[in-house]
């Protein structure tokens, strides 16, 4: 034992490269609310002692953000908690500026305009807003936008894209209704997509583009929202005589865009990113029920880690990558990435036939922070002037991609996602259906009048969007 402690370092020995740096005039101290947890008004007590470019960033935003979580702005109204209201009304405005006419500068844009439709429509549908009466003039807009050999480009003449195909089938979806579903020509379609098939699994984003992760999650979510068949056309790269379908080898592929980090990446061996990690997720769910699949294909237990470690304190709010700052639009990409993890979590746990490789043990509270995600959205993410909207953080504007995806975040930490079994026919076995309800974990920070609506975890639309829009094509015969 005396040969152990001579080796030892002496007490007063410290690691240089770290140092507690709270008290440091670099770092920010406010006093703040009291009714304010700490976590989210303190920075971190422990700092590298290397300045970089990217710590002093990171410093800089969590100056901008503390005085915010800190509830003590005279001009703005808190609840018990030390938290703002959604400035709904304000948001709607915002929003319904972004589906009219832009400005000159913003032709950059235009190849982007099925964007603006499914960001803007959606957001307009999480706020309660009834979009049913953009349908007339959504289905023209979208008719000039698709193309003869099949998909839907930014804009009349461009050429068809998996990301802008996937943002109109979508907008179509949520506005509802038989004319906007027969705005879609389903063939032509079908065989654009087959078009895109690799033979390594893996789809195109657009012909002669790249092939990532997106163009999986994009194409799952086209094929099964309009009933696609899955049958690949002879005249598709990837068509063998085994008769290789859309799905075939797509779990496959996004199985090798895990990083050694934990994370995906948008191909392999690439950088991993939440928003890359949501579509991963979301494809295999497609593909199969999420605790069968995941973890079939994924290394779960990395995946939470590095989930878990998007986010940070004192903002609350999820990065995309390593070493970057926090951003609003990661309240989904990385937040919207929970419920599917949860649903491995618990699936797995209730099925006794599931072997024990993959297996994990059901949890009962969340795996990441609500309560900081929702003090960063309301606090830090709203643009309370009259131009409303969301944002990225503080120092940046409003836009109607980060209105969007930070109320998609908002509403996914506010409700509680549980994948159930549905024996809606006796004659068959029962079917896997999501099932929302408010989430119970900690105290409500909000007030009830702040609760937006839910979208499907898995389709990132309401449920009733995804369910009309799927039983519209499963009693269509054919093309």
């Amino acid at each position: 034992m005396a040969g152990e402690s001579s080796q030892r370092p002496p007490e007063n020995d410290v690691d240089e490269e770290f140092v507690d740096d709270s008290a440091s005039d670099d770092v920010l101290s406010i006093e703040a609310n009291a009714v304010v947890p700490d976590l989210f008004t303190t920075p971190a007590p422990v700092r590298d002692a290397l300045a970089t470019a990217t710590s002093q960033a990171q410093d800089e935003t969590v100056r901008e953000c503390v005085p915010l979580l800190a509830a003590m702005d005279s001009d703005i109204e808190y609840n018990a908690h030390g938290v703002p209201s959604l400035l709904r009304e304000n948001h709607i405005r915002f929003l319904q500026k972004q589906l009219g006419r832009f400005p000159a500068p913003y032709v950059a844009a235009d190849a982007s305009r099925p964007w603006f439709l499914y960001w803007s429509l959606n957001a307009l549908a999480l706020l309660g807003f009834d979009t049913a009466v953009y349908r007339e003039d959504l289905i023209k807009t979208v008719r000039t936008m698709q193309n003869p050999s099949g998909g839907i480009g930014g804009g009349h003449g461009q050429n068809s894209h998996l990301a802008t195909t996937y943002a109109v089938v979508l907008a179509l979806a949520i506005v509802g209704g038989e004319d906007a579903y027969e705005a879609i020509d389903r063939k032509s379609m079908w065989r654009w997509l087959c078009s895109l098939k690799q033979p390594s699994g893996g789809i195109q984003m657009t012909l002669g583009g790249e092939v990532d992760v997106r163009g999986a999650y994009c194409a799952a979510v086209i094929v099964t929202l309009l009933n696609l068949p899955l049958d690949l056309s002879t005249d598709s790269p990837a068509w063998t005589p085994e008769r290789p379908t859309l799905f075939t080898g797509l779990a496959d592929y996004v199985r090798r865009c895990q990083t050694f980090e934990g994370g995906i990446s948008g191909k392999p061996d690439g950088e991993a990113h939440g928003a890359y990690a949501f579509c991963a997720l979301g494809c295999l769910s497609i593909l199969d029920t999420p605790h069968r699949i995941i973890p079939k294909y994924l290394d779960v237990p990395r995946l939470i880690s590095w989930l878990s470690s998007r986010q940070y304190a004192p903002e609350g709010g999820f990065s995309g990558r390593t070493n970057k700052l926090v951003d609003g639009c990661y309240s989904h990409w990385v937040g919207g990435c929970w419920p599917l993890i949860d649903a491995v979590l618990k699936g797995a746990s209730e099925l006794e036939d599931q072997p024990i490789e993959g297996r994990f043990s059901p949890h009962q509270s969340s795996l990441y922070s609500r309560e900081g995600l929702i003090r960063y959205i309301l606090c830090c993410g709203q643009d309370r002037s009259k131009r409303g909207g969301l944002r990225d953080k503080p120092s940046r504007p409003s836009d109607a991609y980060h209105t969007c995806y930070v109320l998609s975040g908002l509403s996914s930490a506010q409700h509680q996602w549980d994948l159930t079994y549905v024996n809606e026919d006796e004659t068959i076995l029962p079917g896997p259906k999501w099932v929302v309800s408010p989430s119970t974990d900690g105290t409500q920070i909000f007030d009830e009048e702040d609760r937006v609506g839910t979208i499907h975890p898995v389709y990132t639309i309401p449920q009733e969007s995804v369910d009309d829009m799927m039983a519209y094509f499963a009693s269509r015969q054919g093309f």
